[in-house]
C-alpha cells in the first residue's frame, strides 16, 4: 500500500502511514467530527491509518473500527511518543495531521505534515511546524484522497 504524490518544487511523496491526533484534531469533546471516519476509512484501502492518543474519553478504540488503528500513548511527554511513533514508521513515509502543541514534534518529523485549525484551534507550535494548515479535519484528510489540492497549494 503507498499513495505516491509528485509535488513540482517540494519533494515526492511516497506515503504508507497516516497518522492523526485524536482530541482538538478529529474529534471535539471525544465526538468525532462529521465525515472523519468515512474519509479514513477510504483512505485505509492505500494507507495504514492510525490515530495517535492518550485517550483522554476513553472511546478511541470504539471510534475506530478495523482497519484503522489506534496507538494509545501515555501522559507525559506526549509530543516525543508521537514523534518516536512517526520515527518508528518511518518519517518520510508519514503523513501527520494534529492541531496542538503536542502535535508539533511529530509533523515536524513526518514527511508531511498537516496542521488542523480545528474547533479547538491550533497552537502556534503545530502551525509552524507543519508544511501546511487547513481549517477542519476533513478538509486536511482530503488533501489526500484528492492530491490535486496538496499539489496546488505545496507546489513551487
Amino acid at each position: 500500500m503507498a499513495l505516491v504524490i509528485d509535488i513540482p518544487g517540494f519533494k515526492r511523496l511516497e506515503l504508507a502511514h497516516l497518522v492523526l491526533d485524536l482530541n482538538g484534531t478529529l474529534a471535539r469533546d471525544g465526538q468525532l467530527l462529521g465525515g472523519v471516519r468515512p474519509a479514513m476509512l477510504r483512505l485505509a484501502q492505500s494507507l495504514s491509518v492510525r490515530v495517535v492518543t492518550a485517550d483522554t474519553f476513553g472511546t478511541a478504540r470504539a471510534l475506530f473500527p478495523p482497519p484503522l488503528l489506534v496507538a494509545v500513548i501515555t501522559p507525559g511527554n506526549e509530543g516525543e511518543q508521537k514523534r518516536d511513533l512517526v520515527l518508528s514508521l518511518g518519517a518520510e513515509r508519514t503523513a501527520a495531521m494534529g492541531n496542538g502543541a503536542n502535535d508539533a514534534p511529530m509533523l515536524a518529523a513526518a514527511g508531511l505534515g498537516v496542521a488542523v485549525i480545528g474547533p479547538e484551534g491550533a497552537a502556534t507550535t503545530a502551525l509552524e511546524a507543519a508544511h501546511l494548515a487547513v481549517n477542519d479535519p476533513l478538509a486536511a484528510l482530503e488533501l489526500l484522497l484528492y492530491p490535486k489540492r496538496l499539489i496546488a497549494t505545496l507546489r513551487r
